[in-house]
């Protein structure tokens, strides 16, 4: 089944009445979960309108899917998404945007740093005519000086070398329009840089700035190898530059290289001086050495990335998706993958795990 149709609509075509899709990716949130729900109650009832919560399990081993599937027993308002393990938040957000049925539809975190408190004027900005409501960090409480000044410096440089404008201090906090998700639909690579593809798309986009607050319980699942890896997961997926530079420094080695022969020849044909040198030789051989390996392992990266997206492998694997529907029961739905249609069984007593196959293009 493919969770990004051709035609650019998504998994569930937008629900009649239903205005707002709030997209949670949740890994091991266990602590975070019973303070979730009641700030974004606080918000949303106010507001009178119709709104889901899809909540997307990215694999918790800490209770985290156990209990969203309870409260989905009786919350009208939760459609909770189980991948079937741990595919990463890029790939969660792409299950959430794909089973998102409102007019409009949200991203945020389970940890409360990005404020519920916001959505209004999200909302507000939306119906302005803006496709796109990027949130801009004004400021990173809670955060070491070294993450905020390197996620400040990553940004730069990714909008330095990338033909795609990303908005700079830009998490995965954002409204998009129903316009923009069929438009995201219809992206089909494995290798998923969400904020980069947000950006790609185009459309009418309004920033808002806001402070981003410290985290309330729990701690953050991204350390800095991770962080790294996201980096250069987005450098290389926008970007051919890092190929150009190490042609050029490739080039400007030969360059240096050249140089440094004329001058042993003019040393020994004109001053007569023997050739010597083992040292500088052997650090010449070393750096040459390691200017190589660097650029073989950059091409690699590059060769990497076109190897994953030919084998055309899902994008997730959904284990179930479970809803509470009106007549007072839960409900599965389910995948037929031989006849590639979607059926909805009901249950009144615990949910059946089925398998559903969800694939990019």
């Amino acid at each position: 089944m493919n969770a990004m149709q051709e035609n650019g609509t998504s998994l569930f075509q937008a629900e009649k009445g239903l205005v707002l899709s709030i997209v949670i990716p949740v890994y091991n949130e266990r602590q975070m979960l019973p303070l979730l729900f009641p700030q974004l109650a606080s918000i949303l009832d106010p507001l009178e309108i119709s709104y889901e919560l899809v909540m997307v399990d990215d694999g918790s081993r800490d209770g985290s899917g156990h209990f969203l599937a309870e409260r989905a027993t009786w919350d009208a308002h939760l459609k909770l998404v189980r991948l079937s393990r741990n595919f990463g938040k890029e790939a969660a957000l792409s299950a959430g945007l794909a089973y998102a049925g409102g007019q409009a539809i949200i991203i945020m975190d389970a940890d409360l740093q990005d404020p519920p408190a916001l959505i209004p004027d999200m909302l507000q900005a939306w119906r302005e005519g803006a496709d796109v409501v990027s949130m801009k960090r004004r400021s990173r409480a809670g955060e070491t000086w070294f993450k905020q000044f390197s996620a400040h410096g990553f940004y730069r440089l990714l909008n330095r070398i990338s033909d795609v404008e990303i908005p700079e201090d830009t998490g995965d906090f954002r409204l998009l329009s129903r316009k923009a998700v069929n438009a995201m639909s219809q992206l089909g690579e494995r290798n998923r840089y969400m904020k980069g593809l947000f950006a790609w798309i185009g459309l009418p986009t309004k920033v808002i700035e806001y402070d981003r607050l410290p985290r309330v319980a729990g701690t953050s699942k991204w350390d800095y190898p991770g962080l790294m890896g996201l980096a250069f997961e987005g450098i290389t997926s926008f970007s051919v530059a890092p190929l150009r530079l190490t042609m050029v420094a490739g080039i400007l080695t030969a360059l240096a290289g050249i140089l440094f022969a004329l001058w042993i020849v003019a040393k020994t044909l004109v001053l007569g001086e023997p050739v010597q040198g083992y040292p500088s030789l052997i650090s010449m051989i070393t750096f040459l050495g390691g200017v190589q390996l660097i650029s073989i392992g950059l091409l690699g990266e590059y060769v990497g990335k076109t190897y994953f997206e030919a084998k055309q492998r899902p994008v997730y694997l959904i284990r179930d998706v479970v809803q509470k529907n009106q007549g007072q029961a839960l409900e599965t739905f389910v995948d037929n993958v031989s006849e590639m249609n979607q059926s909805a069984v009901s249950h009144h007593e615990e949910p059946v795990y089925e398998w559903m196959i969800v694939k990019g293009n």
